[in-house]
């Protein structure tokens, strides 16, 4: 997760402040997943990126090594889980994972 929100604060970082806005949101589906959106105002998802965004060495940044997404994907495919990213209608784009609820039972 950390690394999903300091990826929006760098999407936001050519913008200024007052248009700035990082939104994390929490919900339980029917299906039992716990869905975790992190949302941000930046200039979205280019759309010649958008097919590769989680392959391993892949990366839209000057400085990016493109590893985090590609990691992000595979813990949360780990735990029984999935990674997926949208553009937002507006502006930014959104990142949300959904991972299987946990029942109480610890045995």
């Amino acid at each position: 997760m950390l690394n999903l929100l300091l990826n929006a604060c760098e999407a936001m970082s050519t913008r200024s402040s007052a248009k700035r806005a990082l939104t994390v949101s929490t919900a339980c589906n029917s299906n039992g997943l716990l869905l975790t959106s992190i949302a941000d105002r930046g200039n979205g998802i280019p759309p010649d990126a958008a097919d590769r965004l989680f392959e391993p060495f892949f990366t839209t940044k000057p400085e990016g090594l493109g590893l985090g997404l590609s990691i992000c994907r595979s813990i949360i495919a780990a735990h029984g889980g999935r990674l997926w990213a949208d553009n937002n209608p507006d502006e930014g784009a959104t990142f949300t994972f959904a991972l299987p609820a946990h029942n109480g039972d610890m045995s």
